[in-house]
């Protein structure tokens, strides 16, 4: 299997015993199905339609679903799923918000092991994007041969997400736990946003030799109708402006961005940044 559907397909499918494959929904978002070829865990199932196609093209029961925050594109189909499937599906999603649908509250350090199809995953709580924003962490483990972040819309393939409730700070802090991950951690963004976000980058670090590749094979990837995720925490944290707010180049452009003469912290970058994204 060669070309760019090879490379897509080996990156996609490194975890041998636990597969996780994009189910495409909307304009742009990714429901993210975790299977072992019986049991599937879907991840923030905007639509119930098209997950129930996939369950039944590929002979999958649902046996969990996990939600990252409260949006609609994220939690519109939890309801009509359990209606078809069986209200007995534990739905995870986290605490201090109502979630129609949700069973069980998520919290920072939460262990969570789901039996079929064979998987733990540590609970990170990630404000910025929402308050009450979750992300879920599978590291090596007995299916799993690399570790894992479905990460909701707080982290996306060079980008960040919008800060609709959250502050500049704490979107600094959700990146920073993400920063300290193993780097070859497989990044499960739910948005198609990559190309975009790119052009924003490279606004940012014309020079960054890094990121001048991955815009060429991203672009080459789309062209083929393929996802340019998942991406991982190694690639972000060479390409990624926003894990990157503490590099010179980085701080260089939101100075002359703001017009400041200083700018005393990472989280100050961020802020120039994401306030210069949501007009770029």
């Amino acid at each position: 299997m060669g070309g760019l559907w090879g490379w897509y397909h080996d990156r996609m499918v490194k975890n041998t015993l636990m597969q996780v494959w994009p189910i495409p929904a909307f304009d742009d978002n990714y429901l993210w199905c975790i299977h072992d070829g019986q049991s599937a865990l879907i991840v923030d199932p905007g639509d119930a339609a098209p997950v129930l196609q996939y369950l039944s093209d590929h002979k999958l029961t649902l046996t969990g679903i996990l939600i990252t925050h409260h949006h609609a594109d994220h939690t519109g189909g939890i309801l009509a799923l359990l209606d078809v499937l069986g209200s007995h599906i534990p739905v995870y999603g986290p605490a201090h918000i109502d979630i129609p649908g949700r069973t069980q509250a998520m919290m920072e350090g939460d262990q969570l092991t789901i039996a079929a199809p064979g998987i733990s995953f540590k609970v990170f709580e990630v404000p910025g994007h929402t308050l009450t924003h979750i992300a879920y962490f599978a590291n090596m483990q007995a299916n799993v041969e690399e570790p894992m972040l479905f990460c909701g819309d707080t982290l996306f393939a060079s980008g960040c997400g919008r800060l609709f409730e959250g502050t500049p700070t704490q979107m600094s802090q959700s990146l920073t736990k993400f920063s300290v991950l193993p780097k070859n951690t497989l990044v499960y963004c739910t948005h198609e946003y990559t190309l975009s976000n790119i052009r924003f980058a490279l606004a940012v670090e014309p020079n960054n030799a890094n990121l001048i590749n991955w815009a060429n094979t991203a672009s080459k990837l789309r062209e083929q109708q393929l996802p340019t995720l998942p991406t991982t925490i190694g690639q972000e944290l060479q390409v990624n402006p926003f894990m990157r707010c503490d590099q010179a180049e980085v701080i260089d452009c939101a100075l002359r961005v703001s017009g400041e003469k200083s700018l005393p912290s990472p989280a100050h970058v961020l802020a120039v940044i994401r306030a210069w994204k949501d007009r770029f």
